[in-house]
């Protein structure tokens, strides 16, 4: 094992774990914070992979962009620090299943079509070309997942501005029904 297969498990790691850490943590900051790192560890794999202008762009809008609304919309909120509920066994287990199924699914594909491992061109990195590619609207065109992610970004903003709005009146007296 060379070191650049070393590197990769380790970054593989760190995002697997960050993962798992941010679907089961009780906290919901702290959910945040781990989706963060798992993130940034995406974003390690495309620095690794030697593609830095993707690698700026995973940084950019969704460590800087989609996690730093979330954490600004769990600040927001009067119950940010409280405990999360414990999901039910049921769940715990639908979902585990659902991440195996999926798994194996993905496994079953890659070992099915396989990759090769050389091309004859090499890969073309540069930002000018990067930026053609993104805005061009020919058959190798980027222009609508450019589009997708603008809406991405709006619709995390718009939610983060629904989850942070104060609870109304009518939302106050249910509570206290509940409560009783």
């Amino acid at each position: 094992m060379n070191t650049s297969a070393i590197i990769f498990y380790a970054i593989s790691a760190l995002i697997l774990g960050a993962a798992i850490l941010a679907v089961s943590t009780l906290k919901i900051f702290r959910s945040a914070i781990w989706l963060l790192f798992s993130l940034v560890g995406i974003a390690a794999l495309y620095f690794w992979m030697q593609v830095e202008f993707i690698a700026a762009i995973q940084i950019v809008v969704y460590v800087g962009g989609i996690v730093v609304l979330i954490i600004f919309s769990i600040f927001l909120t009067q119950q940010s620090g409280k405990e999360m509920t414990k999901p039910a066994t049921s769940k715990i287990i639908f979902s585990s299943l659902a991440a195996l199924f999926g798994t194996a699914f993905t496994f079953n594909l890659i070992n099915h079509y396989g990759f090769d491992t050389s091309s004859a061109q090499p890969f073309n990195n540069s930002v000018s070309e990067i930026g053609t590619q993104m805005l061009s609207t020919t058959s190798y065109g980027f222009i609508l997942p450019f589009e997708v992610v603008s809406m991405l970004l709006l619709a995390a903003m718009v939610g983060c501005i629904v989850i942070a709005m104060k609870p109304t009146t009518a939302n106050i007296i249910q509570l206290n029904k509940k409560e009783d």
